[in-house]
């Protein structure tokens, strides 16, 4: 500690020596002959610009070096505002002391013509802020603290080397003007501007800032509070001087001591006031939490600085008074359990208020006194002597720091601005004048000659009422009627608002709120409110028996009761009066005004301290006399919706459905991963999961059977994935299958209007496997005509005939078939599927017929899908058009016997190859991002993995087209016979040769073989041999007994037989798929009360 000490005491001793070396250079400056200075234009323009860049350590030598050689004297004022630019940049201690020293330089060449004008350039960049920054308003809050950090960053490197500009006598008698003011006296005025003309205590940084560098020099005084006695002839500054300032600072720091106790206090009755209100309440309101921690956050501020200027100084801290509430004060932070069980048990399905909202809106009011000026208010001479009395003494307070030439504030870090401008703002506001109120009212004294009287005023207000829809709008209402409040006023205000837009019960909460803020310092507001609606009710009551004409009074009387009654402006006695009077009387209109104040108001009643018990007792009444006497249905719906409004039934918790982690996992994965890019990554991961875990299979089952758990755009990856999974688990994909087909069934069988958008998902899924070859289309066109028939009698829809799963006025089957022929109709287009779908839209434009006033959107949907579809498609008009067409389908089914045998081959060969442009690009877009699906499991025949491979097979192709080219070059020495027999010659890989008969050889030999009269015994081969580049050619005869003959002929006999099975297999296999075909389609038109019959129309 010692140490530090002594290493402080040799600094400042070091900077002591410093300045008297500079201060002596300056006071006799050497001689400069004018002859060898340079006066070029360049180089002084060269030296502004390098001292606007800064003129601390890293330019001086240069800058230096510039002044000892240039002339200067046309440049002076360039020169003082670019030094003054300069000074902008200098933030540590070594470069203020390079700008002295270069100041000083200057002031030595130029003490007559620069020094003057910089000092004064000085000053006014050291002005104060303005004065009245308290009318600023709080829109423009962000943009002045702003403004007060740039000017506190600009300020203090011009301070410090003022300060130092001061102590090495630049700053002097010489320098200040007519005054004559000395360096110290200097930077004691300019510090008493800045404290004194800042109200919002912005200027508190440089204070400190000053204290910390030159409090030894200017004050006498050091922060290790052991000040070293130096003789008054090596001190700088004066000691009449030194003592003014250590004066001034002091009595600063005592009345801002003061302050802090008052800020002290104030926010302990703040907090005092908080717990009142959470007491009253139940909760701390949001603006008022907020206004709070706002204030303990500055008073924290203001007491850290108050204890650095306690350090600086060698002052002792003020005593702060304990909180005498403090173990009944709050918290407000957010995590006090305490209090949120208690909030907890206000609001919610146990307390007053359904949610908080609702309890904000009828609790948390805005004080009018905060707003409006006190004379415009009516507050009791008590209160307002007291209010008065504090301004005072605060006001007394503000001029005491002015008139000392301190600021109420002062901190360690440039953050402090923001925080301490906000602080001061709400506190000049809370602590501000009439005088200053009304000088902030609309009504200025320019436009008082012109402004309307309080009657115009009071006629705008009301008129904007009707619009007024939200608590702000609300309360700048009350605000705004306060500056014209009188009895007349009020008088007009309840006659308005009683007699305000009949229907519109919705203003009434919101005119409640406005009685209510009103009714704090205008007490006869809410009184004659009171007696108004009084009145109204027992006119009511006596014309009870008068029922529509009347139920808009009704309705507009309870709802007033109601909101009055939950801003507690009705007294407890006169809203039960209400409810035994209604209960005394339980019949006719009373039945619905009970019901109607009940919902209003019921919860709150039965869940208050005072009205509790006996609400409990009056609804136990209303329970008994509901089952003695006798409703109507709407009455004892009304009772049973009122009873439950305010006494709901006791409920648990919603429970969440509990997930297993593999679920989780698979629902992420198809929920949120899956998209184009990410479909392999997502296969992948599915392919590894434990599909022999039957709870992982059962989860997989449900997400892909199920396509409405997924979005509506990621149904076609859901089919894809499908796909890709069937050669890995074909049997899941099957069973999948079958359960899209059964819940589409199951659909059309119950026709639940919740399961509509799952009705749709499923359709879309199923048209998505048709295009990815998991359906054929004869499922696809079971499904659509059981869309359109099922659920009528016979099958066949007719416009008189309703069907309960089916009704005229039901028109989502037809968007089920719109989704399913959009999504893969455009496969049809060709074949036997052409005519499939040619017949089913004759079908479907005749049960579209048989609904009733098709609305908009699906007419659009209907039309797109035919324009898609079948653009030149006949659209008929009338149910009996329809009919006519749809028995010439019938019958012309008959004469299209080709086409079940057409649809009887494999899905693949009647599936179109080629789309149209449009859908092909729909197609590519799916799988185009999407690269080949990994690790493909390729099962090859026994047959193809025999003899050569690809690369094989084209090199035997090449030598063998070469060999038959050479052949062809040599025709003319080859006999017709042998080239004839070259061509169906084969030859090996190895090159050797191999026999093969011509087919007139074979003739014959099968002649000989039968007995024939050919040559017996012999069989001819024709040979082919290269030699010399090329081919010859000729016969050989082998006998029959030989193994090669034998094995030739036996082979060509077994071939034959073959050829001749598989050609009788084919044709009995076309045969009984025509008869299939024929069947089914004849057993599909039974079900439909349609008898196909088969003739020969051709004859």
């Amino acid at each position: 500690m010692d140490g530090t000490r002594d290493t402080k005491d040799n600094e400042e001793a070091a900077k002591r020596a410093r300045r008297h070396a500079l201060k002596e250079l300056n006071a006799s400056p050497p001689e400069i002959r004018k002859a060898t200075l340079d006066s070029s234009l360049k180089r002084h323009t060269a030296l502004t610009k390098r001292a606007k860049l800064s003129i601390g350590l890293e330019n001086r030598d240069h800058i230096l070096k510039d002044i000892e050689t240039l002339t200067l004297e046309k440049y002076v004022e360039e020169i003082a505002s670019s030094l003054l630019e300069g000074l902008a940049k200098c933030k540590t201690d070594k470069d203020i002391w390079a700008a002295t020293e270069v100041i000083s330089a200057v002031h030595r060449r130029l003490a007559m013509t620069f020094t003057p004008k910089f000092v004064e350039m000085l000053a006014q960049s050291l002005s104060p802020p303005p004065r009245n920054v308290s009318a600023v308003s709080s829109a423009n809050l962000d943009l002045q603290e702003k403004e007060i950090a740039a000017r506190i960053t600009r300020q203090r490197p011009v301070f410090r080397v003022s300060c130092e500009l001061a102590l090495v006598g630049i700053i002097g008698k010489n320098t200040t003007g007519p005054e004559g003011k000395s360096g110290g006296e200097w930077i004691m005025k300019v510090t008493k501007d800045l404290l004194s003309h800042d109200t919002t205590l912005s200027s508190v940084p440089l204070l400190i800032t000053f204290i910390k560098g030159y409090g030894r020099p200017f004050l006498g005084v050091s922060a290790n509070n052991n000040a070293d006695e130096i003789p008054e002839s090596e001190e700088l500054v004066e000691k009449e001087v030194r003592d003014r300032f250590r004066k001034m600072c002091e009595g600063y720091y005592d009345n801002v001591s003061k302050l802090l106790v008052k800020e002290h206090k104030r926010l302990q009755e703040q907090d005092r006031r908080n717990h009142e209100a959470y007491i009253r309440s139940g909760e701390i309101f949001e603006d008022r939490q907020q206004a709070y921690e706002k204030m303990t956050k500055n008073y924290e501020r203001l007491l850290s600085n108050c204890q650095t200027l306690s350090e600086l100084l060698n002052q002792q801290m003020p005593v702060l008074p304990d909180a005498s509430s403090k173990t009944d004060a709050i918290g407000i932070s957010s995590g006090d359990r305490q209090r949120g069980d208690e909030l907890d048990s206000n609001v919610g399905r146990g307390g007053q208020w359904e949610d908080d909202e609702e309890r904000k809106f009828y609790e948390d009011l805005i004080d009018l006194k905060d707003w409006v000026p006190r004379s415009f208010l009516n507050i009791p001479e008590g209160e307002a002597e007291a209010s008065s009395q504090a301004e005072a003494d605060t006001e007394a307070d503000i001029e005491r720091l002015m008139d000392t030439n301190g600021d109420v504030d002062e901190t360690t870090e440039d953050g402090y601005n923001d925080s301490i401008f906000r602080y001061n703002h709400h506190l000049t506001r809370a602590l501000s004048s009439d005088e200053d109120i009304r000088s902030a009212s609309p009504v200025t004294e320019v436009d008082a000659v012109v402004a309307p009287g309080p009657s115009q005023i009071l006629t705008g207000i009301l008129g904007k009422l009707p619009d007024a829809t939200s608590r702000d709008s609300i309360d700048e209402a009350a605000i705004e009627f306060m500056y014209v409040n009188s009895k007349a006023a009020r008088k007009r205000l309840v006659k308005f608002l009683l007699s305000s837009q009949k229907q519109r019960l919705d203003l009434i909460p919101y005119y409640g709120r406005l009685v209510a803020t009103i009714n704090k310092y205008a007490p006869g507001l809410a009184k004659e409110v009171l007696v108004a609606i009084e009145e109204e009710f027992r006119y009511l009551q006596r014309k009870r028996k008068v029922v529509k004409e009347l139920s808009t009074a009704r309705a507009r009387n309870i709802t007033w009761f109601s909101v009055l009654t939950k801003f507690r402006l009705v007294p407890p006695h006169v809203i039960l009066h209400l409810l035994r009077v209604f209960l005394d009387d339980l019949s006719g209109t009373n039945v619905d005004s009970l019901a109607a104040l009940l919902e209003g108001c019921g919860r709150f009643l039965l869940r208050g301290t005072d009205t509790g018990p006996k609400t409990a007792e009056m609804l136990e009444l209303m329970k008994r006399k509901q089952g003695l006497q006798k409703f109507d249905q709407r009455q004892i719906l009304l009772l049973e919706n009122a009873y439950y409004q305010c006494n709901p039934p006791e409920r648990g918790p919603i429970e969440h459905k509990q997930r297993s982690v593999i679920e989780q996992f698979i629902r992420h994965l198809l929920c949120d991963v899956l998209s184009r890019k990410t479909l392999d990554n997502v296969l992948k991961l599915l392919r590894r999961l434990h599909w022999e875990d039957p709870e992982t299979e059962r989860v997989l089952f449900k997400m892909f059977s199920k396509p409405w758990k997924v979005s509506y755009s990621s149904i076609t990856l859901i089919a894809m994935l499908t796909y890709d999974l069937q050669r890995y688990h074909s049997k899941f994909c099957v069973d999948v299958v079958d359960q899209v087909l059964e819940n589409i069934r199951l659909g059309l069988e119950k026709n639940i209007y919740k399961n509509n958008q799952k009705r749709v998902a499923t359709v879309k899924y199923l048209g998505e496997l048709y295009i990815y070859r998991l359906v054929n289309s004869r499922v696809i066109f079971d499904t659509l005509w059981s869309l359109v028939t099922f659920g009528h009698f016979e099958g066949r829809p007719l416009p008189g005939q309703v069907s309960p799963i089916d009704t005229p006025d039901d028109y989502f089957r037809i968007r089920l078939v719109c989704t399913l022929l959009d999504c893969c109709g455009m496969c049809f287009d060709r074949g036997s599927h052409k005519r499939k779908l040619d017949r089913f839209l004759i079908f479907f434009q005749l049960y579209i017929l048989t609904k009733s006033d098709i609305p908009m959107d699906v007419d659009f949907m209907i039309t797109d899908t035919f324009e898609q579809l079948r653009p030149k498609i006949v659209m008929y008009k009338t149910f009996e058009e329809a009919a006519v067409a749809v028995d010439e389908m019938f019958e012309n089914t008959k004469a299209d016997g080709d086409d079940s045998g057409d649809e009887s081959g494999d899905e693949d060969e009647d599936r179109p190859t080629e789309v149209d442009q449009e859908d092909q690009t729909v197609i590519e877009e799916q799988t185009e991002d999407r690269p080949t699906s990994p690790d493909h499991l390729v099962l090859l025949n026994t047959r193809e993995n025999l003899g050569p491979n690809e690369e094989e097979a084209a090199d035997f192709d090449k030598e063998f087209s070469k060999m038959l080219s050479d052949a062809v070059a040599d025709a003319k020495k080859v006999d017709r016979k042998a080239a004839m027999s070259a061509w169906d010659t084969g030859v090996t890989m190895s090159g050797s040769v191999v026999a093969r008969r011509t087919k007139r050889d074979a003739d014959r030999d099968d002649v000989d073989a039968n007995g024939g009269s050919g040559s017996l015994g012999v069989m001819r081969f024709a040979v082919l041999s290269k030699k010399t580049n090329k081919n010859q050619t000729r016969e050989l005869e082998i006998p029959t007994s030989s193994a090669l003959a034998s094995h030739t002929l036996s082979a060509q006999l077994q071939n034959k037989q073959e050829q001749e099975q598989l050609k009788r297999l084919v044709l009995d296999y076309e045969h009984r798929e025509e008869l299939a075909e024929k069947k089914a389609f004849e057993s599909s038109m039974r079900a439909q009360g349609i008898r196909v019959r088969y003739g020969n129309f051709g004859s």
